[in-house]
């Protein structure tokens, strides 16, 4: 199921002119292994956020081989993205991008399980959450006191290639439904329908 009409998007893409060889080869790597990366229209949401927040500290959950980390770091003024992921060889990946783009000392650089990584880190501006889709929920419980006051949280997938709205749903979307209700009655939260969903919330 299309979340928004694929010409609509192929428009929305093609207003994002990228000037950065580095993100260009992440995207074309991406398409190549079939990796899933969150593509220009969210990267640009997070690198315009990032902007308007000026955070200190971004966590990413989820960070493959660093293409939306990329696009944080591009935005950050003074301050640290700090990846995560289980795989060795993605950060290993990221690591190289990150030095080619001149963006190496704006990032840390965490192999692991991303939620027990992040608990190291307190102060958080910005959570993003794209790591297992059924662990969101986990995740925002056991960091929101890993917080700080006023925190976005970005989290992607959200409408699961609109699997939310089906009745017959499997477990890995009633968890998405699960982590999309309980932002929305604790947070001041939006969806939005890009790409395959965005979820932007403030702390009360």
């Amino acid at each position: 199921m299309f979340i928004t009409n694929p010409e609509i998007e192929a428009y929305l893409k093609s207003l994002v002119h990228i000037n950065d060889s580095v993100l260009e080869k992440m995207e074309n790597l991406g398409h190549k292994l079939n990796f899933p990366i969150v593509d220009r229209l969210v990267g640009n949401l997070l690198y315009i956020i990032t902007q308007i927040k000026k955070p200190k500290l971004i966590v990413e959950l989820g960070s493959g081989f660093g293409y939306s980390a990329y696009w944080f770091a591009k935005g950050l003024e003074d301050g640290k993205v700090v990846l995560n992921d289980y795989k060795e060889e993605n950060i290993n990946l990221a690591k190289k991008f990150f030095k080619e783009g001149n963006l190496y000392e704006k990032a840390i650089f965490e192999v692991g399980d991303a939620v027990e990584n992040a608990k190291k880190y307190n102060n958080i501006d910005i959570l993003f959450l794209d790591h297992e889709k059924s662990r969101y929920l986990e995740a925002i419980k056991q960091l929101e006191n890993n917080l700080s006051k006023e925190a976005i949280i970005i989290a992607d997938n959200v409408l699961w290639h609109g699997k939310v709205i089906e009745e017959d749903k499997d477990k890995k979307t009633e968890k998405i439904n699960e982590f999309n209700e309980y932002m929305s009655a604790n947070f001041k939260t939006s969806i939005l329908p890009l790409r395959d969903g965005v979820l932007i919330a403030l702390k009360k």
